[in-house]
Order: structure tokens, then C-alpha cells, then sequence
């Protein structure tokens, strides 16, 4: 096993072990500051901690610091230092942005008196949800990240030129966060299928050669693995901030890891749901209602999400959703391993 592997298997396990142990202080204090939702899909009132970004980020950033510190100082060898700083900036830009929607919708205004929208609470107006995220992406372009000569099914190889880093990587930080964000709503959806995600394109960058874009996503996915334990039916904490992270990594990844063809297949089940939300103006929500018997269904008769699609399919409960949807998402990320190779 080369020295490189360890440093990554040290870098995951920490972040796995940090985040693991961290979260619970973070949901308790969560609690102690009022920082708390409803839990909508549950007979019980149950108010679980709505912040769940911290306790995630702190492990992913002990597991990507070590690995610096040992690629660097043990001996000193690690390249690309810059791209790897440059993503931990936009990730954490993302981050704060995620905190600052969480936080400003702890005022007490709500979206309407529905059953839903009684508990929805307003934050970021919606008109600046979807444009917010582009300053995060300054970082990633400012260093020049990527490779502009990018291969286009069809097309053949295409030079971009500036194009890349400053329209191309703004748009992939803006898109991949909002479709993340867009699919949510369920105990344990955005990281069982974040995690999935995130070992797929670790695996991928690893297997060729791209180890800092590997060791990224491989300690994100990690901590998302820990944050599963208590996100996971009944939650204990929800993802709240987390959503738009799942994405910015995502693109870091693609970015640094020049693995945009990877990244975009693995990347369909969030396209789509990004497609069936954009149908209903973006106003649908992806909750279920509970039925007596436990299962959920959708409160609308058209299919405005993945979720929807799901409930639609058969009688199934929250826990089944979540594990038929992190399955699709298993299966587009193997089909993007057979087919990144040959478009």
C-alpha cells in the first residue's frame, strides 16, 4: 500500500471518528439555543436540532487537515496544495451560507397556514435562493482549477479558454447546490445519498490518481456516514445547513479531479429532481403525509419530485423511500463507472 493510501485512510477515519463523536455536543446545543424544527412526517411533535452542517464539516476539516499536514511535513511531497485550499474556501463559503439560511429562518414568519407551510419557515427570500451560492465559487476560480479542454460527447475534445473557470465553475457551484438542496425533506435522503455519492467520485478520482480530489470527497463522505447515525429514521438532527454543502463538494471535486464527465453521471438522479421541481415553479415541496397505516404519500396528484415518484410506486414508509432513492442514486453512480469510460 502506497503512503498515499495510508494518509487517506487516516484523513477518512478521522473525519469519520470527529464527526462521529462531535455531533451529539452540537445537537444538544442546538437544542440549549432554540436552533430547532418539527419534525412534519410524524404522528408525535417531535423537535429535533436543525443544524446539522457543524458537526459534519468540523470532522471533514480534521480529516482533510491531517492529511495536508502529513502529505506536506512526512516528507514534503504533496502537490496541488493550492486546489485543495481553494475547495476547503468554497466549501466553507457554501457552508456559512447554509448557517445563514438556517438561522434567519428561526424568525417566526411561515410560508401559510397549511399543513405544510405552517412549518416551513421563511429565510432567504426565494428570489436569492438559487443565486446565493455563486460567490463560493471565487475561490475555485481565482486559482484557475480544472482543465478548460474538456471532451463533449458527440463534439470531441473542446477548448474553453476563461470560459471554464469563470462561467463554467460558477455554474457548477451554483447547480450542484441547488439540486442537493432541492432534494431533501426525508430523515436520512440527503446524506445516505450525499455518502453515496461522495464514495463514488472518491473511489473514481483515487483509481486515477487524482488523490487530493479523492481524499476530498472520501472525508466528506465519511463525515456524512457519522452524521447518518443520527440523521437516519427516527432523526435526531437534521441537515438544515447541510443541504448546499453536499453539492459545492461535489463540484470541487468534479473540478480539481478534472472528472466533470463522472461527476455529471453520478450526478442525474439530483438533475432530475432539479427538472421536476423546475415544473412546479419551484414551489413543491418533497414531504410525504403520513397515513394511518404509517406509509406516506405524496399531497398532490402530479409527481413534482423524486420522492413524489417513489411514494406514487407503492404503500411504503419514510425509511422506505429514503433507501429506494439512495439505491437509485447507487445505481447511477455504478452505471457511471461503466459508462464515463466509453462516451
Amino acid at each position: 500500500m502506497n503512503t498515499v493510501a495510508v494518509s487517506i485512510i487516516g484523513a477518512v477515519s478521522l473525519s469519520f471518528a470527529v464527526s462521529y463523536v462531535i455531533i451529539p455536543y452540537f445537537n444538544r446545543y442546538m437544542h440549549a439555543a432554540g436552533i430547532v424544527g418539527r419534525d412534519i412526517m410524524k404522528e408525535e411533535e417531535t423537535v429535533v436540532a436543525d443544524m446539522g452542517g457543524p458537526g459534519v464539516v468540523v470532522g471533514f476539516l480534521m480529516g482533510v487537515f491531517f492529511f495536508i499536514g502529513v502529505e506536506i511535513f512526512v516528507p514534503p511531497r504533496l502537490s496541488g496544495i493550492i486546489y485543495i485550499l481553494a475547495s476547503l474556501n468554497t466549501i466553507l463559503i457554501i457552508t456559512l451560507i447554509g448557517i445563514f439560511d438556517t438561522l434567519t429562518a428561526l424568525i417566526k414568519r411561515r410560508e401559510g397556514e397549511g399543513f405544510f407551510e405552517q412549518y416551513k419557515k421563511i429565510g432567504i427570500p426565494r428570489w436569492l435562493y438559487f443565486f446565493i451560492p455563486l460567490p463560493a465559487a471565487v475561490p475555485l476560480a481565482a486559482v484557475n482549477a480544472g482543465v478548460s479542454r474538456m471532451t463533449l460527447p458527440f463534439i470531441g475534445r473542446v477548448e474553453l479558454g476563461l470560459a471554464y473557470p469563470l462561467v463554467l465553475v460558477p455554474l457548477a457551484v451554483l447547480c450542484c447546490s441547488n439540486a442537493t438542496n432541492f432534494l431533501a425533506g426525508f430523515n436520512g435522503l440527503e446524506a445516505g445519498m450525499g455518502f453515496v455519492l461522495h464514495l463514488s467520485l472518491g473511489l473514481y478520482a483515487y483509481t486515477h490518481g487524482h488523490y487530493s480530489a479523492a481524499m476530498i470527497a472520501l472525508c466528506f463522505a465519511a463525515a456524512l456516514l457519522a452524521f447518518l447515525r443520527y440523521n437516519w429514521y427516527p432523526a435526531k438532527v437534521f441537515p438544515g445547513d447541510l443541504n448546499y454543502t453536499i453539492g459545492a463538494v461535489c463540484a470541487c471535486v468534479a473540478v480539481i479531479g478534472n472528472m466533470e464527465k463522472f461527476a455529471m453521471l453520478c450526478f442525474v438522479p439530483y438533475a432530475a429532481e432539479a427538472v421536476l421541481k423546475a415544473l412546479s415553479g419551484f414551489e413543491a415541496e418533497s414531504y410525504g403525509v403520513l397515513q394511518p397505516d404509517g406509509t406516506v404519500k405524496p399531497r398532490s396528484e402530479r409527481v413534482r419530485g423524486l420522492t413524489h415518484l417513489v411514494m406514487r410506486m407503492g404503500d411504503y414508509t419514510e425509511p422506505q423511500v429514503v433507501l429506494i432513492l439512495v439505491g437509485f442514486e447507487a445505481a447511477a453512480c455504478i452505471a457511471a463507472f461503466l459508462l464515463a469510460p466509453i462516451i
